[in-house]
C-alpha cells in the first residue's frame, strides 16, 4: 500500500495529474472561500453594525469581532469539508488520473470501457449523500469521545473513501457485480488505504492534494490485487 501511494506521488508531474490537481485546487479553493465569505457575512449581519450593552452603551465593533471569530471555524470546517469535495472530484476527474496511470505502469492493459456521465453522477451523488449522512452520525462520536474525534474521522471517512475509490476504480474493467465482489474480498486492504488518505485530509493545504493522489494510488491498488485472479491455473 505504501509503495503503491509512493507512486502516485512519484506521478504528480505527469502533465494530466498537474491539470487535474490545478482544477481541483481551483474549485475547492473557491468553495472554501465561498463557504467563509457566507459564513462570516452571516454572522456579521446578524450582529449587526451597532449592539447596545447595559452598563456599556453602543458598541460599533462587535460585527467585525465576530466576522473574525469565525475564521478558525472555517479552517477546522475546511477539513470536514474536503470529505465530501473529494469525494464529488473522485468521481467527476477519476477517470483521466486512471488513464494516466495506465498509460505510464500499465500500457499493455486492453483500453478501458470508461464509466458514462450518468453512471458517475450517480454514483457521485449517491455517494456525497452517503458521506454526509454517516459524518453527520458520526457528530455525536466526535462529541462524546473528543479525545478520539481525529481517529474516529480516519477510520470512519477512510472506510467511505476507500470504499468510493475502489468502486470507482474497479467499474473501469468490472461490472457493479464484480466491483461489489472484489470491494468485499479486499475491504481490509480498501479501508487501510483510505485511512491512508483520510489521514492528509485533515492537515489544510495537503488535502487539496487527495483527490489525485487517491485516484492514483487505488489504481494502483485495484492492478496489483486484479492481476493475480486474471492468470491462468498452472496445469
Amino acid at each position: 500500500m505504501i509503495n503503491d501511494i509512493l507512486r502516485a506521488v512519484s506521478q504528480l508531474g505527469d502533465p494530466r495529474f498537474r491539470n487535474v490537481l490545478l482544477t481541483g485546487v481551483a474549485a475547492s479553493l473557491f468553495l472554501l472561500v465561498t463557504f467563509s465569505a457566507i459564513l462570516i457575512w452571516g454572522a456579521t449581519w446578524l450582529v449587526g453594525p451597532v449592539v447596545t450593552l447595559p452598563w456599556i452603551g453602543e458598541v460599533t465593533w462587535l460585527d467585525n469581532a465576530a466576522g473574525w471569530a469565525l475564521v478558525p471555524f472555517t479552517l477546522i470546517a475546511s477539513v470536514f469539508l474536503m470529505v465530501p469535495v473529494a469525494s464529488a472530484f473522485t468521481g467527476l476527474m477519476l477517470e483521466t488520473v486512471a488513464d494516466a496511470v495506465e498509460d505510464r505502469h500499465y500500457p499493455h492493459l486492453p483500453p478501458a470501457r470508461g464509466i458514462g456521465w450518468g453512471e458517475t453522477i450517480r454514483e457521485s451523488l449517491g455517494f456525497l449523500l452517503l458521506v454526509i449522512l454517516v459524518n453527520a452520525g458520526a457528530l455525536v462520536a466526535y462529541l462524546f469521545l473528543a479525545p478520539f474525534a481525529l481517529l474516529i474521522f480516519w477510520a470512519v471517512n477512510g472506510f467511505l473513501l476507500g470504499r468510493e475509490y475502489a468502486q470507482m476504480v474497479a467499474l473501469r474493467r468490472m461490472t457493479r457485480a464484480e466491483a461489489a465482489g472484489f470491494r468485499t474480498r479486499h475491504r481490509a486492504r480498501i479501508w487501510l488505504t483510505g485511512v491512508m488518505m483520510a489521514i492528509p485530509l485533515s492537515v489544510p493545504v495537503l488535502n487539496l492534494l487527495v483527490p489525485v493522489v487517491g485516484a492514483a494510488t487505488f489504481t494502483h491498488l485495484f492492478h496489483r490485487l486484479w492481476r493475480p485472479s486474471r492468470r491462468p491455473a498452472a496445469r
